[in-house]
């Protein structure tokens, strides 16, 4: 009994000096490679490519934890007196966490790639980016569940047999979510709008700038800097004007003169247009109209159909007061007025009765 003892204590000795030697080991190994990595990594960042930075940056961490893992199953599966059952649940956990070790990696390596297109590239599609980043994490995701899975011992055939049972019976329950989903999916397809981009609807009271584009609901952010969430279903069933693509800024006035002065109307409206035409800030390629139009109560009106090349808000505006000041000069230098609202009462006089 005591030579078994014995036997046994040296057995146990080995191990424990087994451990101490595999985690040294595992402390010397994980941090060589993190030095050498976080050195590379600092050296890819000084390069233009991007892919190199997004591998070294990504790669530490999960390789710490498949470093830690091999060591610590190592040790599990060298445990004396080890049972078959207890080594093949070792050796699933395993190859489990590798599996899930590895997802993490790619996943951090997308969140990289994503991240250093958008600080790097200035005329990025934001959209897109962010578009392809999600699908593409939607795709790790699914893909290392049905590995773990299969590791674990599950049939990934009967999973995906009951996820297509359960798909029927979780699509009647959330039909809302799901019409997010794809209205987000088909935001993203049609892109009728991308993040920065000024919109509005007729439809609803909503306008302004596009904040965000997610996969349940699209983030507007008001004139009054309020944020807007707008489930993405919605957009499927109203009418979406994007200004942001507008080609020019259109000017349409009525502009009346006094009726005493109709033998001036025609070189007024011949000296505006001429004005027009001239004036640098006007797309002369679009419609050009300046016409009298209209016999109104107290005055005589004509109109202005223009367009400025520029799409910009506030020198629209400006270019706009341009316009209308010069139009009041060339009514005022031809001795012609701007008519205002007037009414004119006739009395007739009736004869005294003798």
């Amino acid at each position: 009994m005591t030579g078994l003892n014995q036997i046994l204590s040296q057995e146990y000795t080995a191990y424990i000096t087994q451990v101490f030697l595999v985690i040294l080991a595992t402390l010397i190994v994980n941090f060589t490679q993190k030095k050498i990595f976080g050195s590379l990594a600092k050296k890819a960042l000084l390069t233009q490519n991007k892919w190199d930075d997004g591998i070294l940056l990504s790669i530490s961490r999960p390789l710490s934890l498949i470093v830690w893992v091999t060591s610590i199953a190592f040790i599990g599966e060298n445990l004396p007196n080890i049972t078959d059952l207890l080594l093949e649940d070792i050796s699933s956990s395993r190859s489990t966490i590798i599996i899930g070790a590895l997802a993490w990696f790619v996943f951090l390596f997308i969140q990289n790639i994503e991240a250093s297109y958008i600080n790097t590239e200035k005329d990025i599609d934001l959209t897109t980016v962010h578009a392809i980043s999600k699908l593409a994490r939607i795709s790790v995701v699914i893909t290392t569940m049905l590995m773990m899975l299969q590791t674990l011992g599950f049939s990934v055939s009967g999973v995906l047999a009951f996820g297509g049972v359960g798909g029927i019976a979780i699509g009647f329950a959330a039909q809302d979510m799901l019409s997010n989903f794809f209205g987000g999916l088909f935001l993203y397809l049609d892109r009728p709008f991308v993040v920065g981009d000024w919109v509005r609807s007729p439809d609803r009271e909503m306008e302004g700038t596009i904040e965000k584009i997610g996969w349940r609901v699209t983030v507007i952010r008001t004139f009054d800097k309020r944020p807007l969430y707008i489930p993405n279903s919605v957009f499927s069933k109203i009418s979406v004007e994007n200004p942001s693509r507008m080609q020019n800024r259109r000017i349409k006035e009525t502009i009346g003169i006094r009726y005493d002065d109709a033998a001036k109307m025609q070189i007024i409206t011949t000296q505006v247009e001429k004005m027009l035409k001239d004036h640098p800030e006007i797309d002369t390629n679009k419609t050009l109209m300046v016409n009298f139009n209209s016999f109104a109560p107290s005055s005589l009106d004509f109109f202005i159909y223009t367009f400025t090349k520029t799409t910009n808000w506030e020198e629209y505006h400006s270019i706009k007061q341009d316009i209308l000041l010069k139009v009041m000069k060339i009514i005022a230098d031809n001795g012609a007025e701007i008519a205002f609202p007037t009414s004119t009462v006739h009395l007739t006089q009736t004869q005294p009765q003798h």
